[in-house]
């Protein structure tokens, strides 16, 4: 199979407006610069942005994220296996993106088993960008819309921001505040030159009064947008600046030609456990989704998480420490 260069990546990627951001070029170089090896692979009907980093005692580990890209992967996967074999891979995660169903991950990855540990987020919820704004608001709950009311009528502002590194601090802030790690300032600068200058990526910040109370990163690919990164200070936080700023990031996607919005990650339950128990819970991902089920989304819930074992011990320790380390114990 032909390892694509770069330019060849980005050129199969952009025919296929429906992949996912995780599966562009410029998210392999990003991981490029923090311990990953983008590999690309490409054959007549299907292609994949594969990332391959080092694990402790000599170990390696190969991550599709969000893929592969087409409909029939039997004949990709095999070369894929052939590469990572002749590369000495422990094993392989695989993560499909959205739209494929268990039946057909079980006939398309044979030999692959089900994993309970995942990299990226199974459940998020998605709004439908294709109505009009007025529509788009009635469809959120009241509270949430009141929230991007009130925030407006305090004159809050919402702008494009430059400052990478005030948007790590606030960060650094934000994750002290909810308990969640923080990348560094490193990836963070990364990420906004890599993207940024093709006018897929934009940082938003919301304004009182010279004040930068909040800030979001979102993404744009084809016909679908991200919010992946966000992040708000102590400071004024009765004025509802995040309601306004992720409303305000919802209408930069729809103006650059997207009709999905992911809003990237809430908790693994069903909605009728997750609309039951929000209010008490404030653990993991608990607060975001208080926050992110206003917008007036569709909670949708990825396939998971497939690996393909290589070397069956070294494969076992990796899940142990994962569990251990990753995941909290």
């Amino acid at each position: 199979m032909p390892i694509a260069t770069p330019a060849e990546w980005s050129a199969y990627f952009a025919s296929h407006p429906d992949a996912h951001i995780l599966q562009s070029a410029g998210w392999g170089e990003l991981k490029s610069h923090f311990g990953w090896e983008p590999v690309r692979f490409i054959n007549q009907q299907n292609g994949a942005q594969v990332l391959i980093r080092q694990l402790p005692f000599g170990q390696k580990m190969a991550y599709l994220p969000m893929g592969p890209l087409g409909s029939n992967w039997a004949t990709l996967l095999r070369e894929i296996d052939q590469y990572c074999l002749q590369a000495g891979v422990t094993f392989l995660k695989v993560e499909p993106d959205e739209g494929f169903v268990s039946r057909e991950i079980k006939a398309q990855l044979p030999g692959y088993i089900p994993s309970h540990q995942m990299i990226q987020p199974q459940r998020t919820i998605i709004i439908d960008l294709t109505d009009s704004d007025d529509i788009l608001l009635a469809r959120m709950k009241q509270k949430t819309r009141y929230n991007i009311g009130l925030a407006r009528k305090k004159d809050v502002t919402i702008q494009p921001w430059t400052d990478i590194a005030g948007f790590h601090r606030m960060m650094l802030t934000t994750g002290e505040r909810d308990t969640f790690g923080v990348h560094s300032l490193d990836y963070y600068r990364q990420v906004y030159d890599l993207f940024h200058p093709s006018g897929t990526c934009e940082l938003l910040a919301a304004f009182h009064e010279g004040e930068v109370l909040a800030a979001l990163m979102v993404f744009t690919s084809g016909k679908r947008a991200w919010y992946l990164f966000g992040a708000s200070g102590n400071q004024k936080r009765q004025l509802m600046p995040t309601y306004l700023l992720q409303w305000e990031a919802m209408r930069w996607a729809k103006a650059h030609g997207c009709i999905h919005y992911d809003l990237w990650g809430v908790p693994d339950h069903e909605e009728g456990f997750l609309e039951e128990h929000f209010h008490e819970r404030h653990d993991g991902l608990w607060g975001v989704y208080r926050f992110k089920r206003g917008f007036g989304g569709k909670l949708t819930r990825l396939p998971g998480a497939f690996d393909r074992v290589y070397q069956k011990l070294p494969y076992q320790i990796y899940k142990l420490y994962f569990r251990l380390f990753k995941q909290g114990g």
